[in-house]
């Protein structure tokens, strides 16, 4: 008996979005735009999560503000449960919201430091219109995430950073979402307490069973959650499968370069591997290379990749890449 496979919960299609600089020279003024993503497309399926890692300026951040409509894509379609996001009025995506929620990197910038943390996790049950005592499910969010129900009494600055960043998870918990974009949220916090908020991301997702999009620049950190990987380089996706695949198996040299820079616990097995350095700067947005546009740090470029922009292949271990010399 065939069954078709289940739709997945979000689909970005060919996601592309510019940011326009404008310059004044004397009494002329130019124009110039910057493309910060370049024809991304990917799914996540209900409670999977996707990790999307790449170095600063590859435009993951950008990638997930346009998930939600935080910013505006240039063009391309962002499928969200059946629904068009790109297509949608204010209004509809505010109703729309309630399934999507986002927990920025820095916890005390996306706090209000002169709103009590029960407020501040009450407030989207307020915007949503979502009448009642919020008192329960306050004290319940917060016991969700670790801290005690006393603590909604408190402000943002009385708490670590640990504890900031899980008040934010608390709000961001409080609409029952089914999809939350997760913008780099251990970043700024202190390596001893990193794990415990990955962890709890872990918890989350199996008592609750949502989707997260992950996006950071450790490549450890997202091995340890993700289920898939999509690894980006100047605003496109170079990589894309499987975490076991792309971490096992890289097929793309820019892959191979950033796993190559992540230690391994084992001193033996480290002092033996090779590390990748990668030479020169990462290119500017404004004007990107021809082709291949990691062929300006590719120790595999040719003349082909000048000329040819490769596109994302399937490979053997099941991964996709965008490379003409793959590994």
């Amino acid at each position: 008996m065939n069954m078709q496979s289940q739709a997945p919960l979000l689909s970005v299609q060919n996601l592309v979005k510019n940011f326009e600089l404008r310059a004044s020279k004397g009494l002329r003024k130019s124009k110039r735009i910057v493309q910060a993503v370049s024809d991304v497309s990917f799914n996540v399926s209900t409670g999977k999560t996707l990790g999307i890692v790449g170095e600063s300026g590859s435009g993951k951040t950008t990638v997930g503000r346009s998930i939600l409509q935080l910013i505006t894509p240039t063009s391309g379609r962002i499928f969200f449960d059946g629904q068009d996001l790109t297509e949608l009025s204010f209004e509809e995506l505010r109703v729309v919201r309630r399934q999507m929620q986002i927990v920025f990197q820095d916890p005390f910038a996306s706090l209000d430091p002169k709103m009590t943390v029960g407020t501040s996790i009450s407030e989207p049950l307020v915007v949503q219109g979502i009448s009642g005592d919020h008192q329960d499910r306050v004290a319940e969010l917060l016991d969700l995430v670790g801290l005690a129900p006393d603590h909604a009494r408190r402000f943002p600055h009385e708490f670590s950073g640990g504890q900031r960043q899980r008040v934010g998870i608390a709000r961001a918990l409080a609409l029952d979402p089914k999809l939350i974009v997760l913008d780099e949220p251990v970043s700024a916090l202190d390596v001893s307490i990193q794990a415990g908020v990955v962890n709890l991301f872990g918890d989350l997702q199996k008592r609750l069973g949502m989707s997260f999009v992950f996006i950071a620049h450790d490549l450890s950190v997202v091995r340890h959650i993700a289920d898939d990987v999509a690894v980006m380089y100047l605003g496109k996706i170079v990589e894309i499968g499987n975490k076991n695949a792309v971490y096992n198996d890289p097929s793309h040299p820019y892959t191979k370069a950033l796993l190559s820079a992540v230690p391994l616990p084992d001193p033996k097995v480290e002092r033996l591997r090779h590390r990748i350095m990668l030479e020169g700067d990462v290119p500017s947005p404004v004007n990107p290379p021809t082709g291949c546009r990691f062929r300006t740090r590719c120790w595999k470029a040719t003349e082909l990749c000048a000329q040819t922009e490769p596109e994302l292949v399937a490979r053997a271990t099941g991964q996709q890449s965008a490379c003409h010399f793959p590994e």
